[in-house]
């Protein structure tokens, strides 16, 4: 078993972390244009612009194929992963904010008439999944922080 703290000293490692870290720091300055309000939420919650998601993971697959090649099994395992994270950030995550957007309607309108007090409820978390875009945006940040990274290291 090697030691732990080698991670912080790979490409891949390092990539990783960055990929999530400036992903998440990066949600702030864009919330805040969206907004005008500074929403420090941003840097733990999902959802948002870029995806933290693709980010991470494309960095990760990105430099496994830097690392141990564009053909290695390693890397098309990470791609497949990254493939799948992507998808469910698009898909399922984002139709779970659709659904929170949906019951949240239903149950304001029922407090509105009355039919449940205000305090038997607690509002769902809307914003869980990504955009297209927002995916796209994290899949480019992360692809160039692991060639960055690895340009760095090398």
């Amino acid at each position: 078993m090697g030691n732990p703290l080698l991670f912080f000293t790979s490409p891949i490692g390092i990539s990783a972390m960055l990929g999530w870290i400036l992903a998440q720091v990066i949600k702030l300055p864009v919330g805040y244009i969206r907004t005008k309000k500074w929403d420090w939420s941003l840097l733990i919650n999902a959802g948002g612009m870029p995806s933290s998601h693709s980010s991470l993971m494309s960095a990760v697959s990105t430099a496994i194929g830097l690392s141990q090649g564009w053909d290695s099994p390693l890397f098309i395992l990470a791609v497949s992963i990254t493939g799948i994270v992507i998808y469910d950030a698009t898909g399922v995550r984002r139709q779970a904010g659709y659904h929170a957007e949906r019951i949240n309607h239903i149950l304001r309108s029922f407090v509105t008439e009355h039919k449940i007090a205000d305090s038997n409820w607690t509002e769902l978390r809307e914003i869980i999944g990504h955009s297209p875009a927002e995916a796209i945006a994290g899949t480019l940040l992360g692809i160039a922080i692991a060639f960055v990274v690895w340009l760095l290291m090398k």
